[in-house]
């Protein structure tokens, strides 16, 4: 399909330029011409579908880097506990009533809720099942995605095996929309012999399935709570000397391919590090809020040059999976912690829900800018609202004033996958019913499990 955006404002994300009066060419998957509208009409009049963005403002699809995307089925379902009683006493034991439909289905609907609310890349870890899984979700609803496998130390042989078929079917599939992942869950869930062979396992997987331009990435939790170090030391009788980067880094598998989420309890050590191996972060500031985890050092990593991106974090822990929502409240919690109102200014949170997104994912080759070249991922938002008048600056008004509902169109891959604030690749109401039943069922589950 060939389009041309016409007569919006484009929010580019490179070089800081927007450009009113602006139009965007897109054949197939592919950003071909962007530039104002008079110029764009006159070359690309004939054999393009119009789409008519006055009044709108056009930018980059939001790139969530930190999400658990079947967790959208334990929405609700514990709130207002610690991260250690939240995930031991109520987020495994259910989730081991959790099928591979159920996974697949809870992928399908944060799929839905990510598109409507202008996310066009989702980062997401869980447990990855062959016939079912979050990968074919996110492929079904023409969401782009990177899809891991979360790998704990008590199931290593099957980690290994979910890996190898993870990356053989899905890295680089689905046109190009689904890339893959390796993710150890936590430095204290996953020993120090088996963090290594992770790495190893990495590099065969990249070897095999994937290219330096196109790589399989490493998504792991790090420094979630001040007493991870003491975690470690209990699970694994390993003495922490220093913080956790410097633990992972001591066991060689930081590199420029990871991401880590969370990063709230990290030294000023930790953070020479992750910019020395030029480790990316994935901040969620409000899980880590939520489930009383502290806050991360964000303008810290920003000051020494380390990738900050944004993350919703699971919508079992957020509860709901709104960049926008993430965007503001990064901008305004760093303001209040600091107490320095120039520090996180919106600019800077933007880009770091789109090309620092992309970065962070090894992907900005290829999304986080409106730049010719790139792949069309975009968003149009609808600015003819009271909240969005008058308007002085565009983007102070997407970080600050825009809500996830004022996204009108959403084009992934040069496809649009939803027009009119209505999905076109998904029917919502059959989504929502496939969760409720699945809901049904895991507590059935969980109740014949309990007796």
């Amino acid at each position: 399909m060939n389009l041309l955006i016409q007569n919006g404002t484009i929010v580019t994300m490179h070089n800081h330029r927007i450009i009113h009066q602006g139009s965007i060419a897109i054949e197939n998957q592919t950003i071909i011409d962007v530039g104002k509208t008079c110029e764009l009409k006159r070359k690309y009049g004939t054999g393009y579908e119009k789409v008519d963005a006055k009044g709108k403002v056009v930018t980059p699809g939001l790139i969530n880097t930190h999400q658990h995307a079947a967790m959208s089925l334990l929405r609700g379902y514990a709130d207002d506990l610690p991260l250690q009683e939240w995930l031991e006493k109520w987020i495994w034991p259910i989730e081991k009533n959790m099928t591979a439909h159920d996974i697949y289905v809870g992928a399908l609907l944060t799929s839905i809720e990510s598109i409507m609310s202008g996310t066009t890349t989702v980062n997401t870890m869980y447990h990855y099942t062959p016939r079912e899984n979050e990968a074919k979700a996110f492929a079904q609803a023409g969401l782009r995605g990177v899809v891991g496998h979360v790998c704990f130390s008590w199931r290593k042989n099957e980690d290994k095996k979910a890996l190898e078929q993870l990356a053989k079917n899905w890295h680089n599939k689905a046109n190009g929309l689904i890339r893959v992942s390796v993710d150890p869950h936590a430095p204290y869930t996953v020993d120090p012999g088996y963090m290594k062979e992770l790495k190893v396992t990495r590099e065969e997987l990249n070897s095999k399935y994937a290219s330096e331009e196109v790589p399989i990435i490493w998504h792991m939790h790090v420094a979630e709570t001040s007493d991870e170090p003491e975690k470690i030391r209990k699970a694994f009788k390993t003495e922490l000397k220093a913080g956790i980067m410097e633990y992972l880094d001591s066991l060689g598998v930081l590199s420029k391919h990871v991401i880590a989420a969370h990063c709230v309890a990290l030294t000023d050590r930790d953070i020479a590090i992750m910019k020395c191996r030029k480790v990316k972060a994935s901040h969620n500031p409000i899980s880590n809020l939520k489930l009383g985890s502290g806050i991360s050092p964000v303008p810290k990593m920003l000051k020494e040059g380390v990738t900050v991106s944004l993350g919703t974090d699971s919508p079992c822990s957020n509860n709901t999976a709104d960049m926008f929502e993430t965007m503001k409240l990064t901008a305004l919690l760093h303001k209040g912690a600091d107490k320095n109102p120039t520090i996180t200014p919106a600019r800077q949170v933007l880009e770091m829900a789109t090309i620092e997104g992309a970065r962070a994912l090894s992907w900005e080759r290829e999304i986080g800018s409106v730049d010719v070249g790139k792949k069309a991922d975009l968003i149009i938002i609808d600015f003819k609202k009271p909240h969005l008048c008058p308007l002085y600056n565009e983007i102070s008004h997407l970080v600050y004033a825009a809500k996830s509902t004022d996204v009108n169109v959403v084009i992934i891959n040069g496809k649009i996958v939803m027009e009119n604030r209505q999905p076109t690749t998904i029917n919502i109401e059959k989504v929502m019913e496939m969760a409720q039943k699945a809901k049904t069922g895991i507590l059935e589950r969980l109740a014949r499990n309990v007796k």
